[in-house]
């Protein structure tokens, strides 16, 4: 063959990559400066996960809005320091003298962070979601409940007092919550991040549709207690009447509901977070008590009367039940696949604790330090809280790469991967594209949404739609793919929603023109 030839050949095969690259970048191009995204920033960054070797990037080094992309960052430090597989275990003690079933004296339930207490159990030991999980039902009419028990951590608690034999509490019953500093989280849903979680500190409304339109709908708290008072007025429209429901404080531990709804309607879920998370944990353990048997001389509408004891002192006392979580890996799973914000702000303060502190900045602190160790450019991070929407939370598209590269090398990187959300088949990524999507169950990443309301325009800024995880292309190359999307303005009556769906059409975008 002649030399000449040899050479041609020789530059068609070094041309054609960047030909096909060339590809990629003119068809994201194209999305990214639309006319949607003048005044709108992104950062994208995709590298080969084999070779290390980048495919495609934009703003790769500048700082980015994460959202809920945070979670990667705190779900990996937690994981790290907890490891997969621990439990959490929550004593009950008990003081004072036991005599014919008799307590003169106090039940003590230590908190120790349990993330469900048991709430999202199902019979195969695994936890249970949902796409549109209830935490975040009052913005959607979407929000739906798991089908398991938010009192099985402290239904097995009761059951284990009164096999110790003890049938009446003449004290008190207490709540320890003093595990770790209480604080104000980051994010949408319950904020107050605290040791003791029964069903997220939330109850639960559900309303359902009487069969006949004019009748009033059913309205039941989930779980049921007398600790909250309802008040509930909905009425049943004609079939095909748009739900249309709300909830709000009626007063301390009291809820107000009102609304209507239509004819064999889904039922509606809105949700109420608790004022007070340990008086709502310590009112319904006395309610599984005495449904157990245990009679208790305390109210649950008052306050506690007894004073804990040291915390170094339940060596002292006896110990008479202990509740034990599925392991860590699953409550992790429910943090990353919904995008749950109470979980996440959580995960920094019980890292804190596993070190021996007892502050947010603790934990974060120790977060820094196991980003660092595993070679995360940690001047590329900033962070606030463990959840996202912390107005420090800021992430360099590279430094998200980082943390999945470090993290693909570690022996827990198939229990952090196998957390993420699938492209079109679960979690936050559920309805990002549609079922016939090619890129449908290609992509598995973390997803971040945060919008505030514009009222001078009347219509949301969305700060951040972000994406952040692996991909299989449709050749089979296997990638990261980081995606922010930052400050675009909203056109009026445009829900955050959309540019869920544009980050999805991003991720096709990759999935079929990366050579």
């Amino acid at each position: 063959m002649p030399r000449f030839l040899l050479a041609v050949i020789a530059a068609a095969a070094l041309l054609q990559p960047t030909q096909a690259a060339d590809g990629l970048e003119a068809k994201i191009g194209e999305i990214i400066n639309g006319p949607d995204y003048k005044h709108a920033r992104w950062g994208i960054l995709i590298v080969d996960a084999r070779t290390g070797e980048p495919v495609y990037a934009h703003n790769a080094d500048m700082l980015c809005i994460p959202a809920s992309t945070t979670k990667l960052f705190s779900s990996a430090a937690a994981l790290g320091t907890l490891g997969a597989d621990f439990k959490f275990e929550t004593p009950v003690y008990r003081r004072g003298k036991l005599t014919d079933g008799r307590l003169q004296g106090d039940l003590i339930l230590v908190a120790s962070g349990d993330l469900t207490m048991g709430g999202r159990t199902a019979s195969d030991g695994k936890m249970a979601f949902r796409d549109h999980d209830h935490i975040y039902a009052n913005g959607n009419i979407d929000g739906e409940l798991t089908d398991t028990d938010p009192l099985a951590g402290l239904k097995s608690l009761a059951k284990q007092v009164a096999a110790a034999g003890i049938k009446r509490v003449d004290g008190d019953v207490l709540i320890d919550d003093r595990l770790f500093v209480k604080n104000r989280g980051s994010g949408s849903g319950p904020d107050l991040v605290t040791p003791i979680l029964i069903n997220d500190n939330l109850v639960d409304v559900v309303i359902t549709p009487a069969a006949e339109a004019g009748k009033p709908a059913l309205v039941a708290t989930r779980p049921e207690t007398r600790f909250v008072q309802l008040d509930a007025d909905v009425t049943t429209g004609p079939e095909g009447r748009q739900p249309r429901v709300t909830i709000e404080a009626a007063g301390p531990r009291a809820i107000k509901i009102r609304g209507v709804t239509g004819v064999k309607a889904k039922p509606v879920v809105r949700v109420y977070p608790v004022e007070d998370p340990s008086a709502f944990a310590r009112a319904l353990f006395m309610e599984c008590l005495r449904k157990e048997g245990v009679a208790v001389a305390a109210s649950a509408l008052q306050s506690s009367q007894a004073e804990l004891p040291e915390k170094d002192g339940y060596d002292r006392l006896t110990k008479i039940a202990t509740f034990t979580s599925p392991p860590f890996s699953e409550a992790l799973k429910v943090t990353l696949k919904v995008s749950h914000n109470l979980y996440a702000n959580t995960l920094p303060l019980l890292v804190a604790v596993k070190k021996g502190k007892q502050t947010l900045a603790d934990g974060l602190h120790e977060q820094r330090r196991f980003l660092s160790e595993l070679g995360v450019d940690v001047h590329a991070l900033s962070f606030g809280g463990g959840a996202g929407g912390a107005n420090a939370d800021s992430v360099a598209p590279r430094a998200a790469v980082q943390l999945l590269q470090a993290m693909s090398k570690r022996p827990d990187w198939k229990v952090f991967h196998d957390a993420l959300p699938i492209l079109g088949v679960d979690g936050t990524l559920s309805e990002a594209v549609p079922a016939t999507s090619p890129a449908r169950g290609k992509v598995q990443a973390k997803t971040g949404t945060l919008f505030w309301s514009d009222v001078m325009n009347d219509r949301f800024l969305l700060r951040s739609k972000a994406l952040a995880g692996t991909m299989t292309t449709a050749k089979g190359r296997d990638l990261y793919v980081v995606v922010f999307a930052n400050d675009v303005p909203l056109p009026r009556g445009t829900q955050p929603t959309r540019e869920g769906k544009v980050i999805g059409k991003v991720c096709e975008v990759i999935y079929e023109n990366t050579p």
